[in-house]
């Protein structure tokens, strides 16, 4: 099993982290700035692809990891993950890429490739899954993200970019794109005609409203703050908007929806939503709040109506969603920053000051500082 390997960017001394290779079946690529130091681990030889620095890597996150949480640690992460660029070399049994395709990884580098999650193609289920950063490889190593002037990583966890995507705005796609694109695959609200409630016009949602249009459903954008309902209409284009504190307008749109997805991470009641769904409707939680949600029993219970979660997606269903965005010309709506803005843009997070995704342009920062 291929470890992470790592390269220090000899301008500030990053410490840099590529994906692990399984049984040599990873894809590399020099990079463009200097770097020294060696590879530990396996190189692009084999199955495994590199490429040139990491040219873009989204998203910006400002929240705790589930492992601090549980330890109850107050520490902030700085995700680094949603990673793109271009193929420079390729390891000799790379059989999907070849030098000078633009690819991506998203969330997740590893799996145990032989559970039954894995088999069906959702390595998003696996038990020993590996985060793309912040886990613990199999090899017992460290992973660290998209912060780094190369990467390295088995073919089977990369995906191809259409080439008229523009991978600034395509990068997003990686984490949100998939995490909206899953469930509304897997539970069936994918289906033109239909009604799709979507719970916050963040990251996540403005994402899902645009797939849930170009799906041909009536997308429904349901959140708390009013003043976001022209952008949602006018530059979205959903269908309809509700405040879901005006009891009124929720009253009106019950029993409309065949479904609803909820991107919002902070505490909100359930019970609510519930009532806007049709008989037999699916509720599907992304978001992860630092407390439990509460639900009234009955809300559930009337109606047959059912609570999900979901995480991300399998690799199968991630270049599926990549392929149908290139289809739709369908990308985030991104601002793209040098990596020493990262401080400043963590600050605008916590004041929910973006629209909708940071993107750091990784390559051009690395080759400033030379």
């Amino acid at each position: 099993m291929g470890a992470w390997a790592t390269r220090e960017c000899a301008s500030k001394g990053r410490r840099g982290g590529v994906a692990p290779t399984k049984g040599g079946r990873g894809v590399a690529a020099p990079a463009k700035g200097k770097v020294k130091g060696k590879w530990r681990g396996e190189s692009a030889k084999g199955k495994g692809l590199q490429w040139e620095s990491v040219l873009l890597c989204a998203v910006l996150q400002r929240t705790r990891s589930p492992r601090s949480r549980e330890l109850g640690s107050s520490s902030i992460l700085c995700r680094r993950h949603e990673i793109v660029g271009v193929v420079t070399e390729v390891g000799s049994r790379v059989e999907k890429f070849k030098v000078g395709d633009k690819v991506g990884v998203g969330c997740m580098v590893s799996s145990c490739r032989s559970c039954e999650s894995c088999e069906q193609g959702f390595e998003n289920d696996c038990a020993a899954w590996v985060l793309t950063y912040g886990s613990i490889d199999r090899d017992g190593t460290m992973t660290y993200g998209g912060f780094s002037d190369v990467l390295v990583a088995d073919e089977h966890f990369v995906v191809r970019f259409p080439d008229h995507l523009p991978m600034d705005g395509a990068a997003p796609l990686l984490c949100a794109g998939i995490t909206v694109y899953s469930p509304m695959k897997q539970f069936g609200l994918n289906e033109p005609g239909k009604h799709l409630g979507i719970v916050g016009l963040g990251g996540l949602g403005h994402i899902a409203v645009k797939f849930a249009k170009a799906f041909g459903m009536k997308a429904t954008v349901i959140t708390t703050s009013p003043s976001k309902e022209r952008e949602a209409i006018d530059k979205f284009r959903a269908d309809s908007f509700l405040v879901s504190r005006s009891l009124d307008q929720m009253e009106a749109a019950a029993g409309t929806m065949d479904g609803i997805i909820d991107t919002v991470a902070a505490i909100h009641p359930l019970g609510p939503l519930f009532s806007l769904m049709k008989n037999g409707g699916n509720l599907i939680l992304m978001g992860m709040p630092d407390k439990p949600l509460k639900l009234p029993a009955f809300s559930a219970i009337r109606g047959r109506k059912k609570l999900a979660g979901s995480c991300i997606g399998g690799m199968r269903d991630t270049q599926e969603m990549l392929d149908f965005a290139g289809k739709h010309e369908i990308t985030a709506n991104v601002e793209v920053i040098p990596m020493e803005y990262v401080s400043t843009a963590m600050e605008r997070l916590a004041k929910n000051d973006i629209k909708y995704r940071f993107v750091i342009d990784v390559a051009n920062t690395l080759k400033a500082a030379e």
